[in-house]
This record gives structure tokens, sequence and C-alpha cells, in this order.
């Protein structure tokens, strides 16, 4: 699904066949879950093919691995070089791009002193599909944030998002929402929420979510448009008032939610403003916002 016999993938400095590609299995992240990952997106536009935040990402990406105390070598700007002659490589411009930086062996568990870098490439539609999602309220919570750093993408903290994901998939809906310690709206397991009410737009505060990017472009694209949008802190009571609800993320990219348990949102999709986000966000990343703004 991911690769084949031709699939090139990045691997510490050199560019070799995915099927060549070799790690330690005594790797500290394997054990331990100690590594650091980024869903990147890259898109065919007029212009050629564009890995969109490129940048963005990746200082997310250096940001995890500080906080985990990996030691890493690459800028920002040589990770984006890497990840365009990859693309290259593979033969691919509409393309999903997985960083991962990896740990070598030790059973300790204090951070281990040999840092891996892989980064693969492969066509992959929108992770949660086009159609409106079923969403159920997962008895597992976003973890603490005074238990790890919730805002750095490591590999271990998704054992909670494969958790609540198996939990609801194996009752029938396509997704699950978490909530913080706190009782509040937090995020789903794998994108962050917006919900729609009376014509203005609410998502949850930083603080307990992944700070996502795409989250944070499409919160400057309301500002763009005039669409009311407030990050603030609000119940699932208050969620199952809501007119709409969206999710967002790099792998989702904006996905429309039909109900939440056993509330079905009022408002048809695509009269909302997440139904007009998600072409907003799509004209975006193709570059064809800016072209429009040129004329």
């Amino acid at each position: 699904m991911y690769f084949n016999e031709k699939s090139v993938v990045f691997l510490n400095g050199e560019f070799v066949k995915a099927t060549d590609a070799k790690i330690n299995m005594y790797s500290q992240s394997l054990h331990y879950g100690n590594g650091v990952f980024e869903g990147i997106r890259s898109y065919k536009t007029e212009n050629g093919t564009r890995i969109f935040k490129s940048y963005e990402h990746y200082k997310r990406l250096k940001y995890g691995v500080d906080v985990m105390g990996i030691q890493f070598k690459y800028s920002e700007e040589e990770l984006t070089e890497i990840t365009y002659k990859l693309l290259e490589l593979n033969n691919l411009q509409d393309a999903y791009i997985r960083p991962l930086v990896f740990t070598g062996e030790n059973m300790g568990l204090t951070t281990s002193p040999e840092t891996n870098l892989v980064i693969q490439c492969w066509e992959w539609g929108k992770f949660m599909g086009d159609k409106l999602l079923r969403v159920k309220t997962s008895r597992f919570q976003r973890p603490n944030p005074n238990s790890c750093f919730v805002e750095a993408k490591i590999t271990g903290h998704y054992v909670n998002s494969i958790l609540s994901t198996n939990e609801v998939k194996s009752q029938g809906y396509d997704e699950a929402l978490l909530l913080d310690m706190n009782g509040n709206v937090a995020e789903c397991s794998g994108a962050n929420i917006f919900m729609e009410k009376d014509g203005k737009l609410y998502t949850p505060p930083r603080g307990h979510i992944m700070a996502g990017i795409t989250r944070a472009t499409v919160i400057n694209l309301c500002k763009e448009e005039g669409i009311p949008v407030e990050e603030k802190h609000f119940t699932l009571d208050e969620l199952k008032t809501a007119d709409a609800c969206f999710f967002t993320g790099t792998a989702a990219e904006v996905v429309g939610l039909e109900s939440i348990d056993e509330y079905k949102f009022p408002m048809d999709w695509k009269t909302s403003h997440g139904h007009n986000l998600m072409k907003l966000y799509k004209a975006e990343v193709l570059e064809e916002r800016v072209q429009e703004k040129a004329l």
C-alpha cells in the first residue's frame, strides 16, 4: 500500500530503495516510542510540485526532537530540499510525506545518543474520506499536558489515538472524539475540531491539543474571508447544540461531520462555513488563491 519495489526513501543521508532500508531492532523508538514524526502533503499545481507549509512542518519536527532530547543536525531548508528530491525520485506530485526521526539502541530510559532520519512518501487520498463522518465520544482522554509535550508529534503519544479509534470503529463509527482532562472537547484521534454555532466558528485553544498546521491555516482563511472564529473551550454538551462541525488535519484536510454520538448536526453541510472552508483550503494548497489575489 505504501511502497513497492521501485519506491525510494531518504535514510540517514542517502536515497535508497524502500525494500533495502534496514532499522536496528534494538532501537529505543521501537521499544519505548521515543521518536518524532510529521505528516506533510505535496500538491500538483499549475506552477509544479508544491510542498504545503514545509517550513512549518519541519519546524514542528525540530521542536519535537528538541523536547525529547534527540540530537538532530538538519535545518528546515535542508529537509525541504531533500523532500523535493525524494518526490522527484518517486515521480510523485500529489503525495503524503512522512518524515520520522528515530533513535538508536538503548534499553535504558534516557534518550539514545544515536539519531536516524527517514523520509518516505506515497500517494494517499484524504485520510478520512469525503463523506460526512459519524463520530463517537471516546472514553479515552487526550493526554494531560503535564504528563508529556502534547504539541509534539511523538510516536509513542499515538497509542492514545489507536486506543480511541479502535474503540469507536468496533462500534461502527467513523472517528473518535477525545475530551481533555477537564471534560472539554479537545480533538479527534488525528485532527483538530471546529464547530459552527449561529454563524460563528469555535475551536479549542492550544494547551491540550495538537497545534495543527491545517488548523492554523483555516483560522487564517477565516480572518481573510471575514468568517467569525474564536478559540475557546467548549463542552460536549455545547458541541451537541452546534449547527455544524468539521475536522482539520494535513492527512484529512477539511472534512465535515454528520453526527456526534446520538446528535445529528442540523445544518446542511453544503451551506456551512466548513464546506466553504473545505473549498478555500483546497484552493490555498493549490495556489489558486494566490492567482486570484494577483488578478
